[in-house]
C-alpha cells in the first residue's frame, strides 16, 4: 500500500541517519554536527572510531554501538527507545550509513513502526571517486563489496558484464589483486581508475586499463574501483565456439543453464541452439 510521509511535518520521534569524513575530519556538515549533538541517543558501527570524530569536535555524547553483529537486538533497542519518544542517530565508521554498512534493518523497522527517517546529506566514497575518475559519471551502479571468494566473485561480474553503464566497487587492500584480476578476467581489458584513501594525505587515483591495474601490488587504504560499462562496439570479435563459451562460463561458476542463457544472450540465439552444439562436442 502506498505510504506518503512527510518528515518535518510531524512531531513524531526520528532516526537520523548520519554521513561522517570518509577521511578528512573537516568534511562534515554544520547539520550533521548539530543533529549528533541534538540527538538523545548515538549509535556507531565501531565506537573506537567515531569517538575520533566526537573528540574531534570536542562533542561529550554516548556512543552506543550498532554493527552487523549485534543488528537484530540492537534494531529493537533502537525502535522502542523512538517508541518512547527519543531521537535517534546513526554514524558509519565513514561515510553514508546503509551504502555497505549497517543501518537498512533499523531505518526499515523505523518506516514500518511510522517513525521519521531522515537521511543528511554528506561525504560518500562511491560519488567522491567517480567524480575524479575520468570516467563516464551515470549512468552507474554501484555494487559494493564483491564476495571474498573469487568463484562467486566471478559468477557476481558475469551477471555485470553486458551492463552499459559504469560499475562501481568498494574493495579491502588484502583482495584488491585478486578482485582486479577477476575483473579483468570477466570483464574484458577495460578502462579503470583505482580511488585510494581519498581526501587523506596519501590519496591515490590510479587509471588505466584492467590488464595494468592487475599487475599492481601493495596497495593499502580504503578503495574504490570505478570501471567503465560494457561498450558493444569495443568488444573482440568472440572467436569461441558457443559449448566453449559455455564451459567458460561453468568455469567460472555458473550452472550449466545458467551459463547457456548467457551465451544465447550475447550471440544472439535460441538456448536450444547453444544446448545442442553443447551435446554435439561434449559427448
Amino acid at each position: 500500500m502506498m505510504e506518503r510521509h512527510s518528515n518535518y511535518h510531524n512531531d513524531l520521534p526520528t532516526l537520523y541517519l548520519i554521513p561522517t569524513p570518509i577521511g578528512h575530519m573537516e568534511d562534515i556538515t554544520f547539520r550533521a554536527l548539530s543533529v549528533i549533538q541534538s540527538v538523545d541517543a548515538l549509535f556507531a558501527e565501531d565506537t573506537r572510531v567515531s569517538i575520533k570524530l566526537l573528540n574531534y569536535y570536542h562533542i561529550s555524547k554516548p556512543l552506543r554501538s550498532y554493527h552487523d553483529h549485534n543488528k537484530n537486538t540492537q534494531t529493537e533497542v533502537i525502535i522502542n527507545m523512538l517508541k518512547s519518544g527519543q531521537n535517534i542517530g546513526i554514524i558509519s565508521d565513514a561515510g553514508m550509513p546503509l551504502m555497505s554498512d549497517p543501518g537498512f534493518e533499523v531505518a526499515k523497522a523505523a518506516i514500518e513502526a511510522g517513525f521519521n527517517v531522515v537521511s543528511l546529506p554528506g561525504a560518500n566514497a562511491a560519488l567522491t571517486g567517480i567524480s575524479m575518475s575520468g570516467i563516464r559519471p551515470y549512468p552507474f551502479t554501484f555494487y559494493g563489496f564483491l564476495n571474498a571468494k573469487s568463484s562467486k566473485r566471478q559468477k557476481e561480474l558475469e551477471t555485470l558484464r553486458m551492463r552499459t553503464d559504469t560499475l562501481v566497487f568498494y574493495e579491502a587492500p588484502h583482495r584488491i589483486s585478486d578482485t582486479l584480476y577477476d575483473l579483468y578476467k570477466v570483464l574484458g581489458d577495460r578502462q579503470a581508475c583505482i580511488a585510494r584513501e581519498m581526501t587523506k594525505k596519501f590519496e591515490e587515483m590510479i587509471r588505466g586499463k584492467l590488464s595494468e591495474l592487475k599487475e599492481l601490488e601493495g596497495l593499502l587504504g580504503e578503495i574504490v574501483i570505478i570501471v567503465e560499462g560494457y561498450n558493444p562496439t569495443l568488444e573482440p570479435t568472440i572467436e569461441s565456439s558457443s559449448s566453449e563459451r559455455v564451459l567458460e562460463l561453468i568455469n567460472g561458476g555458473m550452472t550449466k543453464s545458467e551459463a547457456m542463457k548467457k551465451v544465447a544472450q550475447e550471440r544472439g540465439i535460441t538456448k536450444s541452439v547453444v544446448y545442442k552444439e553443447y551435446l554435439e562436442n561434449n559427448h
